[in-house]
């Protein structure tokens, strides 16, 4: 009883960091990465889609996006949307290649994304607590029903303290790396 609930937190923590890492992936360090479009979506032949669906999305370099259509109808539709898309990004085209440059980030605008890498690392945190919390609420029903003592009880909160406490840790690693990343130049 106590290993399913130790692995079922050990699994949503698990799922909390992927999170995180997904909402970071999103923040724009003033590299170029072809994930940076991965929201914009383009009308294609009628239904809504993202840009890599409607095109090939790749880095020339550091700080330049190309974008490859590949249909050349689509070169116009897909500038528009990335032109209205809310990245501040202004596209150039080439014949049938968009080029996106990526302007470098001021000193303000890497603290104000600082911010944010704090506050998604914060909001992590707190669903790591909750998941103890639930597996602890978990661990005293077992007690009341009388399918484990309060030895087992004791050694399952410490285990779920151990796992808590090393997502943590992961979390603080995760945004310290982000940070240290945006204050690259």
């Amino acid at each position: 009883m106590l290993a399913e609930i130790k692995s079922d937190a050990r699994s949503r923590m698990n799922k909390s960091l992927e999170a995180l890492r997904n909402e970071l992936a999103k923040i724009r360090t003033g590299r170029a990465h072809p994930s940076l479009l991965e929201h914009v979506q383009v009308d294609y032949y009628g239904s809504e889609v993202p840009v890599g669906q409607a095109a090939t999305v790749s880095t020339e370099d550091a700080r330049t996006l190309s974008v490859t259509p590949w249909d050349k109808n689509m070169v116009p539709v897909i500038e528009k949307a990335i032109l209205a898309s809310d990245l501040g990004l202004n596209p150039t085209t080439a014949g049938n290649v968009i080029r996106i440059p990526l302007p470098p980030l001021t000193e303000e605008r890497r603290r104000d994304l600082g911010k944010v890498v704090h506050h998604e690392g914060e909001n992590a945190k707190i669903a790591i607590r909750n998941i103890r919390r639930d597996a602890n609420n978990h661990i005293k029903d077992l007690l009341k029903e009388k399918e484990i003592n309060e030895d087992e009880e004791r050694r399952g909160e410490n285990e779920i303290q151990e796992l808590t406490d090393l997502a943590v840790k992961k979390v603080d690693e995760i945004v310290a790396e982000k940070e240290k990343e945006l204050l690259e130049i």
